[in-house]
């Protein structure tokens, strides 16, 4: 199963009397989403399932992609890395997963799965770690297959 972890892109600051939820991306952000969509658009299978946080800023990036996609409440922010893997179904998925979320529980998710242990791993503001979980004869193995930013398009 390869499972792409999408954080979303560069969004307007909190401030007050606008909602964390409702923070849409800066021009700079849309500019960001799209360049990443481009890339993933020529590498993912077309069965990928793409799942999205509620949140405007995340809702923005997925649609960049122009495919569909659910929007699933567990994906909010301050969401658990377990809640994600969930709603991905790690590992027993039959298709490919993108998952567009938030920092801090999608560096978590990638440190979960490659280190054995949740730790806070920084995943840059509109990055993907794309994450392929295989099985081997001495186990199963979780492998980094790709890590992309739109600066480095």
């Amino acid at each position: 199963m390869d499972l792409i972890l999408w954080r979303h892109a560069e969004a307007v600051p909190e401030r007050p009397g606008l909602a964390d939820l409702e923070r849409p991306l800066t021009t700079k952000g849309e500019r960001q989403a799209q360049r990443l969509a481009e890339w993933l658009q020529r590498q993912l299978a077309h069965s990928t399932r793409v799942i999205a946080s509620p949140a405007l800023r995340c809702q923005q990036t997925a649609k960049a992609l122009g495919r569909r996609f659910r929007t699933v409440a567990e994906l909010a922010p301050d969401a658990s890395p377990e809640a994600v893997l969930a709603a991905a179904r790690w590992p027993d998925a039959s298709e490919p997963v993108l998952v567009v979320g938030h920092q801090p529980t999608l560096g978590q998710v990638a440190a979960l799965l490659l280190s054995g242990s949740a730790q806070d791993w920084a995943v840059k503001k509109g990055a993907v770690w794309w994450l392929r979980n295989r099985d081997r004869e001495s186990g199963v193995q979780v492998v980094l297959h790709a890590v992309m930013s739109a600066d480095g398009l």
